[in-house]
């Protein structure tokens, strides 16, 4: 399994990825229109024809014994820099009255854009059947060794979205209780338009006061900062990152918006460059513990190894690995240890 930059020729592949995401998973819609225009513009941010605060880095996990895509990341440049970056900020307000001797706070619900320009990590899902061998980990945990490879390209601060919880009936009581009142929209119609970059009609249309969460129900409020049950592996992961959640959540289905300061993330600070040596066999562990990737953006490649480099910091790779990621001898891979 390799990661790699998305190309042209993958139009089927993701949209069938797109088919499987399911109800919540905006950044991906069934239309093949707008997937098109999407890889259209991740080779064009690749072949770097875009400016840096418009970028979008999409990258597939290949099979490459069959071709087949198990998988998709991404990475945005900027946030809200053309289409506004609407969330919620979950905050407080104290009342008091001298006069009766008491005192209240009250969690609120701010209608926010704080999180414009700062990068996202959004996009990750992986095929059902391929949910085995850390082909998970090796999806999220690429895109730090990209990131790392390429800083500057990036600004100071990360996040992630994650899809919040739905019930049984795959109904958000968040957006019941809340949004669904704002717009003439099932969450679906909402969902799609959003995933489609058709995000003004939210600022538009909610409210710019601030939300006083005891007027939620019950069920609505559980759901404030709770991911989808399908979400939970991926959080945990941005989690072990460095990544924490800040009081930020979707304004659809009140899943939490985790954050960081990218040099902050783990994959960033602790990858480091190797050089290559190849050969024709080599020991590896059975459970691979280092993940590489190359220095090239353009031909992106990222990987499992089953060995760490030496104390030169040289990294033997087999002639197979050296295919699959693309290198030769003397060439330079940024490696993480896992």
């Amino acid at each position: 399994m390799r990661i790699r930059p998305i190309a042209h020729g993958d139009l089927e592949g993701l949209q069938a990825l797109a088919q499987q995401t399911g109800i919540g998973f905006t950044s991906l819609p069934d239309n093949r229109e707008f997937l098109a225009a999407k890889i259209e513009t991740a080779v064009s941010a690749f072949e770097e024809r875009t400016p840096v605060d418009d970028r979008l880095y999409f990258f597939v996990l290949e099979d490459d014994e069959s071709g087949e895509l198990a998988g998709c990341c991404a990475v945005i440049g900027e946030v809200g820099r053309d289409i506004p970056f609407y969330n919620y900020r979950l905050g407080t307000l104290a009342h008091s009255s001298v006069q009766l001797d008491l005192h209240r706070t009250i969690d609120t619900l701010f209608l926010s854009s704080d999180h414009t320009g700062d990068a996202e990590v959004c996009s990750l899902y992986l095929r059902p059947e391929y949910r085995r061998d850390r082909n998970g980990t090796l999806l999220s945990r690429a895109r730090w060794l990209f990131m790392a490879q390429f800083r500057d390209r990036f600004p100071d601060k990360v996040l992630a979205e994650m899809r919040g919880h739905f019930d049984e009936n795959g109904i958000s009581p968040f957006w019941q209780c809340l949004g669904s009142h704002f717009f003439p929209l099932d969450f679906n119609e909402a969902d799609r338009l959003t995933g489609l970059g058709q995000k003004s009609f939210i600022g538009e249309l909610m409210p710019k006061f601030p939300i006083y969460t005891p007027f939620l129900t019950e069920q609505a409020r559980a759901c404030i900062g709770q991911v989808h049950e399908h979400t939970r592996p991926a959080l945990e992961m941005l989690k072990r990152e460095g990544l924490r959640w800040e009081g930020f959540i979707d304004i659809f289905d009140g899943g939490p918006t985790v954050e960081a300061y990218v040099d902050d993330v783990r994959g960033v600070r602790e990858s480091a460059l190797c050089q290559v040596e190849v050969v024709a066999s080599a020991a590896h562990d059975e459970r691979p513990r280092w993940l590489a990737s190359t220095t090239s953006m353009v031909d992106f490649r990222a990987s499992w190894l089953g060995r760490g480099p030496d104390e030169h910091g040289v990294i033997v790779l087999t002639e197979e690995e050296s295919h699959r990621l693309g290198v030769g001898a003397g060439d330079a891979l940024r490696l993480l240890a896992s």
